[in-house]
């Protein structure tokens, strides 16, 4: 049976990457540190037998025991009123996270796939963005944080695909949508449906010419899953897809046990 870690499990899209992959027959180890996740997204997972937790920060050291074919990287907040919140942590989880992440894939001979985001193009100056948009970031900015954490996830995850050849992907994920996520998230269309079940007037920031590209949960899950799990060439592409619309050193640190029920 393929093996699967998904970090970020607890959260909006790793908890459905959760589901899905089960319901694809893989053995699934998800890992959060519950920082914006929520158990609830995932307890109805705990009875199954093929489901192991690890309530774990994967900017320490991660060591995963036995064979581990895939590694979904979803770990990380996503919404503005988060990383605006705590920025140090969403720096760390774009970089040491992803470092660490990648360094156990190198050693377990297994498969990593990033996820990305739209805001690496920043403020964009052109409409819609194209693969060879290198993007307009204010590095110092307020966002700046989320920005530059996966922009830098961005090139570490490809300088280990050049260096040490470790099979990577990574995907740029825009405007998803769905089941499980919050209606504070901060984000235009939770924001729209919050002020709707209130009865409130909606709001649109700005003079109303803004463009959102957007995407329902269970589109994007599965793209992740075939562009993660099906696609068997190594890619040597420098441009990642994107979805809109969807050992290392010895330390100390160890994992607690999983939890299963």
């Amino acid at each position: 049976m393929k093996r699967v870690l998904i970090t970020g499990a607890a959260g909006f899209l790793g908890s459905h990457l959760c589901d899905r992959f089960l319901k694809e027959g893989y053995f699934v180890i998800g890992m959060d540190n519950l920082i914006t996740g929520d158990l609830k997204n995932i307890e109805h997972l705990f009875k199954e037998k093929n489901f192991e937790f690890y309530h774990h920060d994967v900017s320490k050291f991660v060591f995963v025991p036995g064979q581990l074919d895939y590694i979904l990287h979803f770990a990380s907040p996503a919404s503005p009123i988060d990383y605006l919140k705590i920025p140090i942590q969403t720096l760390k989880v774009g970089s040491l996270g992803t470092h660490n992440l990648l360094g156990l894939a190198r050693v377990k001979n297994a498969r990593i796939l990033v996820a990305s985001t739209s805001e690496v193009y920043g403020d964009p100056l052109v409409h819609p963005q194209h693969e060879d948009y290198w993007g307009h970031v204010n590095p110092i900015g307020p966002r700046g944080v989320y920005d530059e954490a996966k922009r830098f996830q961005e090139a570490i995850t490809m300088a280990y695909h050049t260096f040490h050849g470790v099979e990577t992907r990574i995907v740029r994920i825009f405007n998803t949508y769905g089941p499980r996520m919050r209606l504070n998230d901060g984000r235009v269309l939770p924001a729209f449906i919050g002020q709707a079940l209130r009865g409130e007037d909606l709001t649109i920031f700005g003079d109303g010419s803004q463009t959102r590209s957007a995407m329902w949960t269970i589109w994007s899950k599965a793209f992740i899953v075939y562009y993660s799990a099906t696609i068997t060439s190594r890619s040597t592409s420098e441009t990642p897809t994107r979805s809109q619309s969807a050992t290392s050193p010895k330390r100390s640190s160890a994992l607690p046990e999983p939890i299963r029920r």
